[in-house]
């Protein structure tokens, strides 16, 4: 266990992510989402596989005993990727973040539906917090429906991301079956390599030959993308998940500012009261994972059997 490092590691990751999304959303006027899905996994990929060598894991980062497993991840996290990106476009970049939170939460419910895991009453009440949350940053988009002066774009910019973080979710709960078998550093390899090949499926709904700045940040995006994947991972290395996990909510404080000094974007109060509820309802859910890892480790210990 090494916390300080993993915290590090980890707030790398949150602000690469960060900075990724708001160099898609410098490009999201002129470059369509699938184009940008594509700048984004494939560039990162030398990246990848530069840290797979260093870490003398590429053999097992190629190697893989699902291959359907990894395209469907793959499908619907492109899909989540290309969605996120499409949102970008349509709304502060505060806002998106804040509606993505509704992901680790909608993975609650998708993991108790199709893995059969078994959710309680305080991470199920968690999970009705923080989608509360989640319609409260919603609330003002989704009640422009029929408003002549409203701008009917950002109502769609909230439905997008919404689908987003539901697709992104259930890649979640591919990714989970998927350690089942498969190595950590083949799930990133094949994502990246899925994702792009996907992604070129796009091509004929109007990819655009972008300027050289338009070239330059793409490409950056992607190599932070593919950055923020190595931190991501090493950050889980080096401590438990329930300790760097709480980390991810920085990732609002980097929004409202890069959105406020950078997009002229300043955030309402209902915004910010939503993204707040979904903040606590995340990390009462991780609070609640470390407590029940406890006790199964005390359980262990004992010889009996945890009912977490």
């Amino acid at each position: 266990m090494q916390p300080t490092r993993a915290i590090l590691f980890k707030l790398t990751a949150v602000a690469l992510f960060v900075a990724m999304s708001s160099l898609i959303k410098a490009v999201s006027d002129d470059v369509p989402p699938g184009q940008a899905v594509f700048f984004r996994s494939f560039f990162a990929l030398p990246v990848i596989i530069g840290w797979l060598v260093m870490r003398r894991e590429l053999a097992v980062g190629l190697r893989t005993t699902n291959p359907m497993g990894h395209l469907w991840r793959g499908l619907v996290g492109s899909t989540a990727m290309g969605l996120m990106f499409m949102g970008l476009g349509l709304l502060p970049l505060p806002e998106v973040t804040a509606i993505g939170y509704a992901a680790p939460l909608l993975v609650v419910i998708f993991a108790a539906m199709f893995l059969g895991e078994d959710v309680r009453l305080f991470r199920l009440g968690s999970v009705v917090l923080g989608l509360i949350g989640v319609l409260i940053v919603l609330s003002p988009r989704l009640s422009a429906f029929g408003d002549a002066d409203a701008d009917p774009s950002q109502t769609l910019g909230a439905i997008v991301v919404l689908a987003g973080a539901t697709c992104a979710a259930l890649a979640q709960v591919f990714i989970r079956k998927l350690v089942q078998t498969e190595q950590t550093a083949s799930i990133v390899f094949w994502f990246s390599v899925t994702a792009s090949c996907l992604s070129l499926l796009t091509l004929p709904f109007g990819w655009v030959v972008p300027t050289v700045s338009q070239m330059a940040m793409l490409v950056l995006a992607g190599v932070f993308g593919g950055l923020a994947q190595i931190f991501l991972t090493s950050s889980f290395r080096l401590a438990d998940a329930s300790l760097v996990a709480p980390f991810d909510y920085a990732s609002m404080l980097l929004a409202l500012m890069v959105g406020y000094f950078v997009f002229d974007e300043v955030p309402t109060p209902v915004m910010l009261l939503g993204a707040s509820l979904v903040i606590l309802a995340g990390v009462l859910i991780i609070w609640r994972e470390r407590q029940l890892g406890l006790d199964r480790g005390r359980a262990r210990k004992g010889g009996v059997t945890p009912q977490g």
